[in-house]
C-alpha cells in the first residue's frame, strides 16, 4: 500500500506532472498558481499520496473547508495505480481532517461525461445534488 502525507514543496513538478496525466490541468487554471493558493489557505489540507518503497507521488487531494460546506479539488490517482484503493484513501482522509473542522457536508464538481469519475464517487456514498453549479473567474490564469 502507499502512504498519504501533507504536500511538501518538493512535490510541486510531481504533483503538476501527474495532474497532467489524469487531464486535471485546463488553460485557464495554472496549476502553480493553485498549489501556491492553496499553500496560501487551510495547507494542512492538501495530501500526497506516495508509493512505497520509491516514495513517488501517486496522488493528490485539496480539500478546503470555509464554515458551511468542505470541498474537495484536485483528487487524483495515476492511471496506472487506479483501481487499487487509492482514490479511497486519499477520500477517507479528506473526510477526517473536514469531520475535525467540523464541517458538516462535502462538495464537489466533476466534469460533464466523465463517467467513470462519476461512478467512483458514487461507489464511495456521493450523490447528485439537485443544483446548478455556477462560476465566475475573478483572475484568468491562461
Amino acid at each position: 500500500m502507499a502512504s498519504i502525507r501533507t504536500f511538501q514543496a518538493g512535490d510541486e513538478s510531481a504533483v503538476v506532472a501527474l495532474w497532467q496525466r489524469c487531464g486535471l490541468t485546463r488553460p485557464w487554471n495554472d496549476p502553480l498558481r493553485d498549489i501556491q493558493r492553496k499553500l496560501d489557505a487551510q495547507p494542512d489540507l492538501f495530501a500526497v499520496l506516495c508509493a512505497n518503497g520509491s516514495g513517488e507521488v501517486i496522488g493528490t487531494v485539496m480539500a478546503g473547508y470555509e464554515g458551511h460546506r468542505g470541498w474537495i479539488n484536485y483528487l487524483a490517482v495515476s492511471p496506472d495505480a487506479q483501481r487499487g484503493g487509492h482514490g479511497r484513501a486519499l477520500m477517507a482522509w479528506a473526510e477526517a481532517r473536514l469531520r475535525e473542522c467540523g464541517c458538516p457536508k462535502i462538495n464537489l464538481q466533476v466534469r460533464r461525461g466523465n463517467e467513470p469519475v462519476l461512478a467512483f464517487y458514487a461507489a464511495i456514498g456521493f450523490g447528485e445534488d439537485d443544483v446548478v453549479s455556477l462560476g465566475k473567474r475573478l483572475v484568468n490564469d491562461g
